[in-house]
């Protein structure tokens, strides 16, 4: 399969499917030599596995014979997901059913060759199953054990159902998302697990980074609610020290002004922001309200936010003139910032997402070129790549538990048949 690697300059796809080019990318990347046990299920769990195999983690997906449910999620072409196949790539895929003893069995075998184990059940079954950290640390002191859950393995919520909706509800990200007059408001996409999934990731190299240098193996205890709320802002402290509860604004900013999407005389939404007082001063004098920037008031962020009305009119009117293609350029002449609202179509027709490869294309067994986003870093000496997408379900048992582990062609294939695998 084509290797998609990240460099600044192009790199031509025959060379790239050169096997010897493959594997040197696997052995240079900064993960190369660890090896992940992916062992969770749907999304956060799984990215953040999917993260480490981009650059160069030996990921080794463990499912339950029936599948991961994430193979179903959403759109699919032929019977085959969609997602799967970004979610699952650089993955090799393996099935086992854990409560089984047989299935344990094998998990077991495959914990001892790892660096690296995720699971995302709830608090309790791990354990339920005799694979507890403190059985798996006995027969692979080493392991690093990343536990995915909605609210943690401790607490009074420790056992509650928990997906990514009801987090993004508690976090408080609903509450301050959307119009003032309107309904809380939820994204359209699995944003809490995203972001823990982003959170594991750097969870599990801290923790390959200690053993390094000498430590052991550890447990991650990550919840969803706390890495979304990380990022959530200040509000915590807000509502200590001054008792106020951050609501919704729409797409104003309570931090500055003008802040806002608005629409052009040929029927397209930019966004703009003014996050800094020079861009402020660049969008209020580029819409011909120069002698707004004099104002006392205009200096400080918080003030604009007062006056976001005024501002808002200003700019609203200025752009709602105009054609899509005059407001970017003008916009972008006096150094201010905006950007058109884009479309999937938009993001993969941009010059700029091209060039830089962001939405890259990769070999699909199944559908020949795909698209899919690129691997996030762009590291000089250790670039990370996209080696395969998302597999079939246990595609990979025979090579893993015959080749690698050493049991038998007919008792792997006896196993299948039973159900276990």
């Amino acid at each position: 399969m084509t290797v998609t690697h990240e460099t600044s300059q192009p790199i031509n796809d025959s060379v790239l499917d050169e096997p010897d080019l493959q594997e040197s990318r696997r052995q240079q990347g900064p993960l190369a030599g660890f090896r992940v046990i992916d062992a969770a299920t749907v999304y956060a769990g799984p990215l953040a596995a999917t993260m480490l195999g981009d650059f160069g983690a030996e990921v080794i997906k463990v499912e339950h014979p029936t599948g991961d449910s994430a193979r179903t999620h959403g759109w699919r072409k032929q019977g085959k997901g969609l997602w799967w196949k970004t979610l699952g790539r650089n993955k090799r895929t393996v099935t086992a059913k854990l409560s089984d003893p047989q299935g344990r069995e094998l998990f077991l075998e495959l914990v001892r060759t790892a660096d690296v184990l995720i699971e995302n059940f709830r608090p309790g079954v791990f354990e339920k199953w005799d694979l507890s950290p403190a059985t798996l640390h006995e027969i692979n002191p080493g392991l690093i054990i990343l536990r995915v859950t909605g609210f943690g393995q401790e607490g009074p919520y420790a056992q509650r159902r928990a997906f990514g909706t009801l987090i993004e509800a508690m976090s408080g990200l609903a509450h301050m998302t959307g119009d003032p007059d309107g309904p809380p408001t939820l994204p359209p996409f699995g944003l809490a697990d995203g972001v823990s999934a982003l959170a594991g990731a750097y969870a599990v190299t801290m923790a390959l980074l200690h053993k390094e240098r000498g430590g052991t193996g550890q447990v991650i205890d990550l919840s969803l609610l706390e890495p979304l709320l990380l990022i959530l802002g200040p509000s915590p402290s807000v509502y200590d020290q001054l008792g106020q509860v951050p609501g919704r604004h729409g797409n104003r900013s309570p931090n500055n002004a003008p802040r806002n999407t608005y629409l052009t005389r040929d029927g397209r939404w930019v966004a703009v922001s003014t996050s800094s007082l020079s861009v402020a001063e660049r969008v209020l004098t580029l819409v011909g309200h120069p002698e707004v920037t004099t104002e006392p008031w205009f200096s400080s962020a918080g003030e604009r936010v007062e006056h976001a009305d005024e501002l808002d009119g200003y700019v609203a009117d200025w752009i709602a003139a105009r054609d899509e293609a005059e407001v970017v350029s003008e916009f972008n002449r006096v150094g201010a910032a905006l950007a058109s609202v884009y479309t999937v179509h938009d993001l993969m027709t941009d010059p700029h997402v091209i060039e830089r490869d962001i939405i890259t294309t990769v070999d699909d067994e199944d559908f020949g070129p795909l698209k899919m986003q690129n691997v996030m870093f762009r590291m000089s000496a250790t670039p990370g790549g996209i080696d395969f997408t998302g597999r079939d379900l246990g595609a990979d048992n025979e090579e893993v538990y015959v080749k690698e582990l050493g049991h038998s062609l007919d008792r792997i294939r006896g196993l299948k048949d039973a159900g276990v695998l």
